[in-house]
């Protein structure tokens, strides 16, 4: 769930247009002018899952990571209910449920008395990741991790981990965030050229034969094939040394693709630029399309990526996070023969 539409192919489509979606005006309380972000798009229609009992009142975030969720399960999503596959859920959020958030605290400042408590449960950051165990009807491991972009690629290698461990059978790993005055305006005191976004990303993962964790589609497999250690800073300096390192763990293949987490914004894509001048392939950059939606963004990076490899067009890609605040961390996907 992106500005591109509802689903992979929408994704896809506007990272091979390689052209900037069109911005919108979000109106900001108390400010004549407005913030400029990329909204996601209703759905053509009324999704179904909404009529689930846990789902009635769900926010945005949550509707966004369900949607993604069942899109990347696909025919596995009746096997996980019916108890017949373990599935593991890890979801990633960065300012996560911000926008129930700031509807409950505006109504307690405007009229305590009338402040709504089923608002309340919408608030804390693990409600994605219950209301869809709860949709799902899966009991195995579910996780929350909250730090920035970084924090879906570690998604991925928890994933991969309990698949080599055989604690489930399959796991499914979310990046999701949500779209509000209050986030555009807190991401815009840092860098007033930065265009917020929101939606979700999923990848979903087994294990081959040959004990390798994957992600599968009809149209192939691909395979994980690697997940740099994690280079954290603290400081503009360290930042460009963590881009670095995280470089210098990833294969430079020529024939490979690239995918970068810039935004088009030369202060904010210094470091993770200059990791990668010399790059000799070609490469992609579905942030500068889409705008910044932070784990939601990383998630992008990585099925966009894999979209690319499913249909053939390159053999291996190298994804590179360089987080926000906190690390950096690149992924390595390639195509199964």
């Amino acid at each position: 769930m992106s500005p591109a539409g509802w689903g992979v192919a929408s994704l896809h489509d506007a990272v091979q247009k390689n052209v900037p979606l069109p911005v919108t005006n979000l109106p900001r309380p108390g400010w004549e002018k407005p913030l400029r972000i990329r909204a996601v798009p209703p759905p053509p229609e009324r999704p179904a899952f909404l009529a689930h009992p846990r789902l009635r009142r769900a926010s945005t975030i949550t509707q966004h990571t369900v949607a993604a969720a069942l899109e990347a399960l696909g025919p596995d999503t009746t096997q996980i209910q019916n108890g017949a596959l373990r599935l593991g859920i890890v979801i990633a959020l960065m300012p996560g449920c911000v926008t129930y958030s700031r509807r409950f605290y505006e109504e307690v400042l405007k009229d305590p008395s009338v402040a709504s408590p089923l608002l309340f449960p919408e608030t804390v950051f693990n409600a994605p990741a219950s209301h869809l165990a709860a949709y799902l009807n899966s009991t195995a491991v579910s996780y929350t991790l909250v730090g920035d972009e970084s924090s879906f690629a570690q998604g991925l290698a928890t994933a991969a981990a309990w698949l080599t461990e055989e604690r489930v059978d399959g796991a499914l790993v979310i990046g999701a965030e949500e779209l509000d005055w209050i986030i555009a305006d807190a991401a815009h005191l840092f860098n007033r050229q930065t265009i917020q976004t929101g939606g979700a990303g999923a990848l979903y993962l087994k294990c081959s034969e040959a004990r390798v964790a994957s992600s599968k589609s009809s149209e192939g497999e691909i395979e994980l094939g690697a997940i740099t250690d994690a280079f954290t800073f603290a400081s503009s300096s360290q930042r460009f040394n963590s881009a670095q390192s995280l470089r210098a763990q990833l294969s430079s293949d020529a024939g490979d693709l690239l995918c970068l987490g810039t935004q088009g914004w030369p202060e904010l894509d210094a470091a993770e630029l200059a990791a990668w001048q010399d790059w000799p392939g070609s490469r992609i950059a579905p942030r500068e399309l889409l705008g910044d939606a932070f784990t939601a963004s990383a998630a992008w990076q990585c099925i966009a990526t894999c979209a690319r490899l499913q249909r053939g067009e390159f053999p291996a890609a190298n994804v590179s996070i360089v987080g926000t605040n906190a690390q950096a961390i690149g992924v390595r996907f390639q195509k199964v023969s």
